[in-house]
């Protein structure tokens, strides 16, 4: 089943310029046809298309389904961006496939790329996310400080903070020993440099546990997705 991204289609009951030429020229629906959609927020709709306009499709909504995320606890992955984008772009439609609630690009002091553009990744995100049958698209957030990212976390019962790390400069924990099924958490990734120290310290100070992810080095884009998938084996195993 192929499925349109709208995210204004209760109120606007048409489809984005971009879908609806994918709509009606590519797949050369017409004026009757029942197409589905979503809008980003768990909603999923059934619609008739009233006008097959190649700009702007027109709609009349059948019906409206909640469909909640396939997993429970929101989980947040913070990474500092790769000097190659290609490998972050492959990472943000893996994880999004996977299931992830937030992605956070951060500039360290070891960082080799100090922006992002996230217009393309949003694209990404949102292919990714019809692709694997989701209603729920990630939130992506731009390059944002390392010290100001730290800071701007808040303590909530229940939830963990998990800090891929390096060096044994810090003592370290397992991933899989320290994460329980249910809890909320948020990922942190270094660049391709490692952390600093005073990185290390200041996450440290903030609740996040200095983790290993397995016995071999990976590199950043993968790191990320070892730990998102195995907080999903864990809350799969659990249930």
């Amino acid at each position: 089943m192929i499925r349109f991204f709208s995210p204004d289609i209760e109120t606007e009951l048409t489809l984005p310029e971009v879908e609806s030429g994918h709509c009606c020229r590519v797949l050369r629906m017409k004026e009757g046809d029942i197409i589905h959609a979503v809008d980003g927020k768990g909603n999923a709709f059934e619609c008739k298309i009233t006008q097959a306009n190649p700009k702007k499709t027109a709609l009349t909504i059948l019906s409206k389904t909640q469909e909640p995320r396939h997993w429970q606890p929101k989980i947040t992955i913070a990474v500092a961006p790769t000097k190659n984008i290609d490998r972050m772009e492959w990472m943000v439609e893996k994880a999004t496939e996977i299931g992830v609630d937030r992605f956070v690009f951060l500039k360290c002091a070891r960082s080799e790329r100090k922006d992002v553009k996230t217009d393309r990744l949003e694209k990404i995100l949102v292919s990714a996310m019809k692709q694997s049958m989701k209603a729920t698209k990630p939130q992506l957030e731009g390059m944002i400080g390392y010290k100001e990212f730290i800071r701007s976390l808040t303590c909530k019962n229940g939830d963990i903070r998990i800090m891929g790390y390096c060096s044994d400069e810090f003592p370290r924990k397992d991933l899989v020993s320290q994460y329980t099924a249910g809890q909320d958490v948020t990922i942190l990734i270094g660049p391709e440099g490692d952390f600093s120290p005073e990185e290390v310290q200041l996450a440290v100070e903030a609740g996040f546990i200095p983790a290993t992810f397995g016995n071999t080095r990976l590199r950043t884009e993968t790191a990320a997705l070892y730990a998102l998938s195995a907080i999903h084996v864990i809350n799969d195993l659990k249930s």
